[in-house]
């Protein structure tokens, strides 16, 4: 086959290149661009967007033995991702830009342009593994969680569609990370001691608080409690989310010294509203933007105490709300007039989930598809 082997410049995407190539495929190497000025989003070593991997890719390129250009997506990036995230925290909502980024960048914009070019798909260095699996009666290329839970990347990738799936290529899905290390040591690939990336990559040294202020302002607003009654000022309620616990800025705190949480965001009032712990549970998610990463669940055919069949709508499965989260049961079901929506009925609360966030399906280790958290209950 021919595949374009997006490489970040780290140990991941450079030995998952080294394999594809090492397999018989042609292979050809990417880095992607994703600003004109790169100091602009980050400096140094811990993203994937800078000066330095773009030239840590390029020697793994030359190491490996295959062709190397670089692919100017900034456009495309600042639009999708960083836009994205401006205007999701505005609506006081808290996305997850790695997410975005795989839909709309590195399975979208590149996988089309590969199509374009004439090859047959895309490797990348993310811990997932795609294998055959079949439902009623076919067989299509299917999403499973990585064998190393601690790296496993299935939940950043579930916004892939059963068409894009089909042109997605992981090769380390069935390795642990200190195997993948080993690895690029007997490959003399130099970044084989280089540290994983952290935090979001265009932001500049983590600080999200500080560059959302830098971009949308500081308006100071009320911070309240469930009962309206004012306990201390913000500098932007979009730079708080739910759940949070520490930097509040109260400064009535409770007389027995109890911490209180974000409890959620009124943007229109611009206000933060706090409160106990336990008024963050919740058992029930209304997810929008749902991407099936394969067919559509059908419903569930289940035998009534009469001995007579009955049709319910809902599918039994597990549902993740985090990168590394626990997957936890539940149920689920396609709502709204035009299907886009799922209701999703936890098992056990869920504490401190946002609007925004994404919520991942499971059957056992498959993906079966994504939504965004439109609401909960």
């Amino acid at each position: 086959m021919k595949l374009i082997a997006a490489m970040s410049g780290g140990v991941d995407s450079a030995v998952a290149a080294a394999r594809a190539h090492e397999d018989g495929h042609e292979v050809i190497g990417i880095h992607l661009a994703l600003s004109k000025n790169p100091q602009k989003y980050r400096s140094g070593a811990r993203g994937c967007c800078t000066v330095e991997d773009s030239h840590d890719a390029r020697r793994a390129a030359d190491r490996i033995g295959i062709p190397f250009y670089i692919w100017d997506m900034s456009d495309e990036f600042h639009q999708g991702v960083v836009e994205d995230f401006l205007s999701e925290y505005q609506s006081g909502r808290t996305p997850n830009p790695c997410l975005r980024c795989n839909e709309k960048i590195k399975f979208a914009a590149v996988l089309d342009r590969a199509r374009a070019m004439g090859f047959d798909g895309v490797v990348t260095g993310h811990y997932a593994q795609m294998r055959e699996h079949e439902s009623d009666g076919k067989s299509y290329r299917a999403m499973f969680r990585a064998v190393d839970p601690a790296k496993d990347q299935s939940y950043v990738l579930a916004v892939l569609d059963g068409e894009q799936l089909k042109g997605a290529f992981f090769p380390l899905g069935d390795t642990t990370k200190e195997e993948i290390r080993e690895e690029a040591r007997r490959r003399n690939l130099a970044v084989a001691a280089k540290p994983d990336s952290h935090d979001i990559c265009f932001v500049p040294s983590g600080d999200n608080a500080g560059w959302l202020r830098e971009r949308l302002g500081s308006e100071t607003g009320p911070i309240v409690d469930e009962s309206g009654e004012k306990l201390g000022e913000h500098r932007g309620a979009y730079t708080y989310t739910v759940g949070q616990r520490r930097g509040l800025g109260i400064t009535k705190p409770r007389e027995d010294g109890a911490p209180r949480y974000v409890l959620r965001i009124e943007p229109i009032s611009n206000t933060v509203v706090v409160g106990e712990r336990d008024s963050l549970a919740i058992t029930e998610i209304i997810g929008e933007r749902v991407i099936w990463c394969g067919p559509k669940p059908k419903e569930v055919m289940s035998s009534s105490s009469s001995g007579s069949t009955t049709v319910s709508n809902s599918t039994r499965g597990l549902v993740q709300v985090r990168a590394h989260g626990k997957a936890i049961g539940c149920s689920y079901e396609v709502i709204g007039e035009d299907q886009t929506q799922v209701r999703i009925s936890c098992d056990e609360p869920i504490f401190g989930l946002a609007p925004g966030q994404g919520a991942v399906l499971y059957d056992g280790d498959r993906v079966v598809g994504s939504s965004t958290v439109a609401e909960t209950r």
